[in-house]
């Protein structure tokens, strides 16, 4: 897919017209990266900021006892690093990628030149950063106030509203992302998000092989999200 075409998708380039969007291809560089490899390190100069257009990422951090702690994955499509390109300087976190894929950098310099010059411009990106500002909110909400069932609840709903298979009634998920990223995600550890998804298979609302998540009852699944808060 060509540039054009990966910023159109994008949130926080949806609404440029087709001569802005040459100006922002202008500047953008496309940067391959190999399953596992870092795009920039917790506390590194934030010199520009992404958009990913292939593949997943997770911006993560490793705790003082040497644990990863994920923060955020990224699909295709979603910019990632503004806040630092507008905050302290500095990468708050580490972008490691879970696949092969591509990203799109945005040079800090010469971005900033397009805010400057393009007003229309400058209100997009306040809109997207203040979704994505609304995005963690409801986040960190859902750690702070929902159980561990109403949690990874909302994540399946999510993930199938995004790539699922249904058939005869039944929805078919491939996870994302493995299970002790998932319970990272969710705010729990790897005990508790097995134990979870064996009561929610013994409620008869799931069914679990590997990576695969096959939904009996979605809408009862669905009922689940919000529950324990």
């Amino acid at each position: 897919m060509e540039i054009p075409q990966i910023l159109k998708k994008s949130l926080l380039f949806s609404g440029l017209d087709d001569e802005n969007l040459a100006q922002v291809e202008a500047i953008a560089v496309k940067r391959p990266f190999a399953k596992g490899e870092s795009l920039f390190t917790d506390g590194e100069v934030a010199n520009g900021f992404y958009l990913l257009a292939e593949g997943s990422m997770k911006l993560c951090k490793i705790s003082p006892d040497g644990r990863e702690k994920v923060l955020h994955f990224v699909h295709a499509g979603e910019t990632f690093a503004e806040a630092a390109f507008f905050g302290d300087g500095k990468y708050p976190a580490e972008a490691k990628a879970m696949e092969n894929g591509e990203a799109i950098f945005f040079p800090r310099e010469a971005f900033m030149g397009l805010l400057e010059r393009n007003p229309r411009f400058s209100l997009n990106l306040i809109v997207s950063l203040s979704l994505l500002l609304r995005r963690f909110a409801r986040q960190i909400e859902e750690l702070s106030f929902a159980d561990v069932p109403a949690r990874l609840a909302a994540y399946l709903v999510e993930l199938a509203e995004r790539k699922s298979t249904s058939f005869q009634g039944k929805t078919y998920i491939d996870l994302d992302m493995k299970k002790g990223e998932l319970a990272s995600r969710l705010g729990t550890v790897s005990e508790t998000l097995s134990r979870t998804f064996r009561k929610l298979k013994e409620e008869g609302l799931i069914e679990v092989d590997g990576g695969r998540v096959v939904v009996h009852d979605m809408e009862r699944l669905k009922g689940l999200i919000g529950k324990g808060s």
